[in-house]
């Protein structure tokens, strides 16, 4: 079987944001003894479309690597983390992915080596994406003056499907998972959006990040709702 990834958000109401942070502190001892958990980032959120540098307290999230789908399907079902997340969130929504490529680290290691086999997606399936960085100190206020042009790109973009802005260390280690009507639709903005081309120069030239990560999934299912319906459905 075939490793995938989860993306599980998890929105609390106002009175409970607090329980997020806790989550963040006490599920990682819980995690490390998850049977058949590859990789595991316990993440806050932004309050904008993609990179945010005003958080969401009320919204925190769990990406992890599976060996395979069994693995998280028990996870789902018996552990205490995804417990805690039925019973103290108001909202848990999550996507189940299919790697297809990836390039990059995390932390130090591949999350997804190897993606076996290789694969481009269908051109007509909506597609995935996750890209990830740790900046630079030194450039972290360069990085975040391109941020604006880029969000005003992607609000409202018709082939944009849904978007969330991740990260584990505020305004330094930060993350967006999006997903796309289609493989095409993304290159088209990536590649024709004039903001997000100029920031990719910028990032290469001024050497903006310490490590990054690019990984492109096959979307295999979603559960739950997010504000009240599944808005990939």
């Amino acid at each position: 079987m075939s490793a995938i990834a989860t993306l599980t958000m998890v929105r609390y109401r106002p009175r409970n944001a607090v329980l997020g942070a806790w989550h963040m502190a006490a599920q990682r001892p819980l995690l490390a003894r998850v049977p058949g958990l590859r990789f595991a980032r316990l993440l806050g959120t932004g309050r904008g479309i993609g990179f945010s540098a005003v958080p969401d307290l009320c919204t925190w999230a769990l990406f992890a690597v599976w060996e395979d789908a069994a693995a998280w399907e028990r996870f789902a079902a018996d552990s205490r983390v995804m417990r805690q997340y039925r019973t103290r969130g108001e909202e848990v929504y999550t996507l189940l992915l299919a790697p297809l490529s990836a390039h990059g680290r995390w932390g130090g290691v591949e999350p997804f080596a190897p993606v076996d086999p290789p694969a481009a997606p269908d051109p007509a399936a909506p597609v995935v994406v996750l890209t990830r960085a740790t900046i630079r100190p030194a450039r972290a206020l360069r990085f975040w003056s391109r941020v604006a042009p880029v969000d005003a790109t992607l609000r409202g973009h018709p082939d944009l499907l849904l978007s969330f802005g991740v990260g584990e260390v505020p305004y330094l280690k930060q993350a967006t998972l999006s997903v796309w009507r289609s493989a095409g639709a993304m290159r088209d903005w990536a590649y024709r959006s004039p903001a997000h081309a100029e920031t990719v120069r910028l990032t290469r030239e001024e050497n903006w990040y310490s490590e990054e990560l690019f990984a492109r999934f096959r979307l295999l299912e979603t559960r739950g709702t997010w504000h009240g319906s599944d808005p990939l459905r």
